[in-house]
């Protein structure tokens, strides 16, 4: 981190500069992604909502679901009595809904204006949407912490500054930061918000600030004025039940927490007490440290209109495959597993996967591979085409001899998803899933029995 400091900064202010990149009501935006239909449309992801069924509980509802009550982690049964149903066959914007839980009163149903479109949770059609999203991160930042399947923090410091742009009263991380949400968009489809400060809870406070599809730069020396009037749930570590207590000593805002006595936070929250107080003061020496190194290392590219001209498939895939190889080597990567993703419309994703005997560095490969790998799709429109390498290799001495290679497709491997909180979240004696639902969505943890969390 440069100890250097910056024009109308107090010294001793931190100049890193840290990006929350959080994706907005990401299931169902992911839905959006197979049906663009559902653009604009109330988008309830959830599970327990077909005929038959007795209980579930809602994943993720989009912001038009929210304005008529319905939120992540609400049982079923209610989001479908506030927001019924749209009929299966029923075109998005037709009213409509489908037995007797998606409305009250068949007649009202077939009347209703405002109806939801409900989807089933789709564990591993989210992970390869966030992969993509992922890769571009890990592109746009030397560190990056993964927190869950659509969070992470980025220390892009190297990469831009706070200085003002010559011509604009913006910062350089501001723009920067653009350029990340602009890719996000552009290459995977999905909004994403971020949040841009010196540290990491000003950064995830920025993000959550001006949802959906938000940027909020928090300059050095504005954090704790930006801080100060924000109600006091929305300091990283603050849950439900540190909020009541903090009410009962007359802390409501930020700023009461700030201008709090530490003696007395401490007394009645230990540490933690005395780390909330400075987090509210704006001060958050925290590095942003790396969740461990890529799985995986991906290029994709869209075409204009979707096409079936092989020539112009394969003169794209050939190009992805040799930027991928060129990043796995600047990374000093070799890799077991090269594979192709083949988006037909409206967003069908195909993955296709050859695994190798042994991890190898060879450019020549990935491309011969892919190429291979794309005949099934010969006469098949795509939209988007993509090439990575996975099962990652950075120690050295460990490369594969080429022959002997094993043709035989490899099955599509997907580890589980890990999902760390922060400590200080976990120490407040709430669960998680206030972190989880105030940001309208709940992990796949909940949907996943297997997945892992750190």
């Amino acid at each position: 981190m440069s100890e250097e400091t910056l024009p109308g900064v107090e010294t001793g202010t931190p100049s890193r500069i840290v990006l929350h990149v959080d994706m907005d009501c990401f299931y169902a935006s992911c839905e959006r992604l197979r049906e663009p239909a559902l653009r604009g449309e109330p988008v309830v992801v959830g599970m327990g909502y077909e005929d038959g069924e007795t209980f579930g509980a809602v994943a993720t509802a989009s912001y038009e679901a929210r304005e008529h009550g319905v939120e992540s982690a609400q049982p079923i049964s209610q989001a479908l009595d506030r927001l019924p149903r749209a009929r299966d066959d029923a075109e998005p914007g037709v009213p409509g809904g489908t037995g007797e839980s998606a409305a009250t009163d068949a007649t009202d149903a077939s009347t209703a204006t405002n109806v939801g479109h409900y989807r089933p949770v789709d564990l591993d059609f989210y992970r390869s949407v966030a992969s993509a999203v992922k890769e571009i991160l890990h592109d746009c930042a030397d560190v990056v912490r993964e927190v869950s399947i659509d969070e992470a923090y980025l220390d892009v410091t190297d990469r831009t500054g706070w200085q003002r742009t010559p011509d604009d009263d913006r910062t350089l991380a501001e723009g920067y930061a653009r350029y990340v949400k602009q890719r996000i968009a552009r290459e995977v489809g999905v909004p994403a918000s971020v949040g841009v400060a010196p540290n990491m809870s000003a950064a995830k406070i920025a993000s959550d600030h001006d949802k959906p599809d938000g940027l909020v730069v928090v300059e050095p020396g504005d954090v704790r004025g930006f801080l100060r009037p924000l109600p006091v749930a929305a300091i990283h570590g603050v849950g439900p039940v540190t909020v009541d207590r903090l009410s009962e000593m007359g802390v409501d805002t930020a700023g009461d927490l700030a201008d709090a006595d530490p003696a007395d936070l401490q007394a009645t929250f230990g540490s933690r007490g005395v780390e909330l107080h400075e987090r509210a003061r704006g001060t958050d020496d925290r590095e942003v440290t790396p969740t461990g190194r890529p799985k995986s290392l991906s290029r994709e590219s869209a075409f204009a209109e979707a096409t079936a001209d092989s020539g112009a498939k394969q003169e794209t895939l050939a190009a992805l495959a040799d930027d991928v190889a060129a990043r796995a080597r600047d990374r000093d990567a070799t890799y077991r597993t090269i594979g192709i993703k083949a988006v037909v419309p409206p967003y069908e994703i195909n993955t296709r996967e050859r695994s190798l005997s042994g991890p190898v560095d060879d450019p020549d490969l990935v491309e011969s591979v892919a190429l291979e790998l794309l005949e099934e799709f010969d006469d098949v429109a795509v939209r988007k085409l993509g090439v990575r390498v996975s099962n990652l290799s950075f120690a050295s001495g460990e490369q594969a001899r080429l022959d002997g290679w094993d043709s035989a497709d490899a099955a599509a491997s997907r580890g589980s998803e890990s999902r760390a909180e922060s400590a200080s979240v976990r120490r407040d004696g709430d669960t998680d899933t206030r972190a989880r639902t105030e940001r309208g969505q709940i992990s796949l943890d909940d949907f996943d029995p297997d997945a892992s969390t750190e």
